[in-house]
């Protein structure tokens, strides 16, 4: 018997595919049996795809609907693409309402249509409510489970209606407080309620201040609010001001995770998406568009240095020293691009502050650029004993170092501008500018001066 509770991910790994190997289903549904929903997703994504299908077998049917909720898009197609859209349909119909419209929103149409058959009216009104608001905004991502009282009701009221209730919904760190018409005024903390007196009045207690977020909000803007406020739940109101639904703190953890991986596979030019266990070829098919550009970008770097033929066969030392230039003008550019990018991400570069930020990574560059032109012209200069060509090399780097700076805001501004991903393609860019302006300026000031 496979004991999760005391092994680690690895050796759960481990133990589960030597289960698979001899074909031992009992060992395979102990481990199953005792594993949260977000931890068999996890184990489902580190099997590899002949696997998966044999481990998913052996999936308890009354967690199998979470753990298709938690499974990457990849990972996800790959299993429910075994299944029957009923199947399906039949494994999330206990999911929370807004993972339900999370999941509709990311299979097949087929399996979706399942998913809306087996729901009452109104929930497939419900779903079809959510699924009219744009993607990626707080209407996709709000829960529609929040609690709302009145503002001239008693605490006492409050509480009795509570305890009519057979459970609160997750997360809940307070109650919305709406008029009449259902228009959000302000919030009633779980805290208030019950340390104050039952006699007083929810508007006598309540925050009134309470933060809000149109529907239409992207959900990074809603992110950044979390993050900024410390918030644990947000009401979502309509643009009549009526609350509609909430937002809580484990939706927007998603999202910035969602986020975080988007910008790392994103540099590497992958889809966040990308499964570590895919097959073969739909892998390589993924890659192949990013390593053609990059071969285009290197062809021109190689042209570039091809101008300079005759100057490499009279000086061999440039050809020696020529990476070096480019290479550090690669990473200085990244650490702007990367900075640039993340700021982007989070709201914090503006037209008001571009100008100076450019002024700071110029003057971060310079600097940089004048110590380490020094340490790299002394050491060229003992090493081949020619002064001009450790001036050349000096002179080469300040330069690409500071268009390395600009280009590492500019590449992501302008892209931004057009709305091409940053993280997408900045890199490849900058690289090839890094690349070219490096060899150009130390080829041809050493063709100026050298020859």
């Amino acid at each position: 018997m496979i004991e999760t509770a005391t092994i680690d991910k690895e050796q759960l790994v481990e133990e589960v595919m030597s289960a698979i190997d001899e074909g031992d289903d009992d060992r395979l549904r102990d481990a199953l049996a005792d594993l949260h929903p977000a931890d068999s997703a996890n184990l489902v994504a580190s099997i590899p795809e002949p696997d998966r299908e044999h481990l998913w077998t052996c999936m308890p049917e009354e967690t199998a609907g979470e753990v298709i909720s938690h499974l990457d898009d990849v990972a996800r197609d790959s299993l429910i693409g075994q299944m029957e859209p009923h199947e399906v349909a039949s494994a999330v119909g206990t999911l929370e309402f807004d993972d339900l419209v999370d999941l509709v929103e990311s299979i097949p149409e087929e399996y979706g249509d399942a998913i809306r058959e087996s729901l009452d009216p109104e929930g497939r009104e419900r779903l079809e409510a959510t699924l009219a608001y744009p993607e990626d905004s707080a209407g996709r991502l709000m829960d529609v489970s929040a609690v709302a009282v009145r503002a001239d009701v008693t605490l006492e009221v409050v509480l009795r209606y509570l305890r009519r209730r057979e459970s609160l919904p997750d997360h809940t760190d307070g109650l919305m407080v709406v008029d009449r018409d259902g228009v959000y005024i302000g919030k009633l903390p779980i805290s208030s309620l019950l340390i104050n007196q039952p006699e007083l009045s929810v508007a006598e207690v309540m925050v009134e201040e309470a933060d809000r977020v149109p529907v239409d909000m992207p959900e990074t803007e809603v992110a950044h609010l979390f993050d900024r406020r410390d918030l644990v739940s947000v009401a979502v109101i309509d643009h009549a001001g009526r609350l509609i639904g909430r937002i809580t703190i484990d939706d927007v953890v998603d999202v910035i995770t969602a986020e975080a991986q988007h910008q790392l596979m994103n540099m590497a030019g992958l889809n966040e998406e990308e499964d570590l266990f895919a097959p073969v070829l739909p892998s390589a098919r993924r890659r192949a568009l990013w390593l053609g550009i990059n071969l285009g970008t290197a062809f021109l770097a190689s042209w570039v240095i091809g101008l300079f033929e005759a100057t490499l066969g009279q000086l061999v030392a440039l050809a020696v020293l020529m990476p070096i230039v480019a290479s550090m003008g690669g990473i200085a550019g990244s650490q702007t691009l990367t900075l640039v990018i993340r700021g982007l991400a989070m709201g914090r570069v503006s037209v008001a502050n571009r100008l100076w930020l450019a002024r700071k990574e110029l003057a971060i560059a310079f600097l940089n650029g004048m110590l380490w032109a020094l340490v790299v012209g002394v050491i060229a200069y003992f090493w081949f004993g020619d002064p001009g060509i450790g001036l050349v090399l000096s002179a080469a780097m300040v330069v690409n170092l500071l268009v390395a700076a600009f280009s590492g805001i500019a590449i992501p501004l302008v892209m931004d501008r057009v709305n091409i991903d940053p993280a997408l393609a900045g890199a490849v860019v900058l690289t090839t500018v890094t690349d070219v302006v490096g060899f150009m300026s130390f080829l041809g000031l050493a063709t100026l001066f050298l020859l």
